[in-house]
């Protein structure tokens, strides 16, 4: 499939936004890192008229503050079934299969593969997980991958990241 028609883009946190780690404080609080090149990278795709959606397995309140923070509109935590919370997001803006995007990078992000016209993982997923993926970013999740995908979505669609940013695109 191709990056080119993507419309909507859906993403998973755990390991594409953060290096899939958990850090627990002393008061038993998950702490989780966020990248500010891959905040850039959501913003990039904002800017270029594609809408963004957050759908995680986990809830936490820090991915609710980050994603608010970047004004991201759809955001769906404890979720385990990626694809149909995608399908549920893709009936609201009566989008079809070739506008969806998503990035996932494990077992539960094959359900949004399987409804999506382009899915994105990360080089640490398992094979299942690459094997269906139309790209594979070289950045790790938690370092700059959802930047890297990014622009890579905007240039397939003929645009230029720098530009776009500016607001000239």
């Amino acid at each position: 499939m191709s990056a080119k028609t993507v419309r909507l883009m859906g993403f998973d946190v755990d390991g594409v936004f953060t290096d899939g780690i958990l850090y627990y404080g002393p008061n038993g609080d998950a702490l989780k890192a966020f990248n500010i090149l891959d905040g850039i990278g959501l913003k990039l795709l904002q800017k270029a008229g594609i809408q963004v959606a957050i759908i995680t397995g986990r809830k936490s309140p820090m991915v609710e503050k980050r994603f608010e923070e970047l004004d991201v509109n759809f955001i769906f935590q404890a979720r385990e079934d990626k694809g149909a919370a995608l399908l549920e997001i893709a009936a609201t803006l009566n989008l079809t299969r070739d506008d969806l995007g998503y990035m996932g990078d494990d077992y539960p992000d094959l359900s949004a593969a399987e409804v999506c016209g382009f899915f994105a993982s990360v080089p640490n997923s398992p094979e299942i997980v690459r094997a269906q993926a139309d790209y594979i970013t070289q950045s790790q999740g938690g370092h700059g991958a959802v930047r890297e995908l990014a622009e890579f979505i905007l240039i397939a669609q003929g645009l230029t990241p720098d530009v776009v940013y500016r607001g000239n695109a």
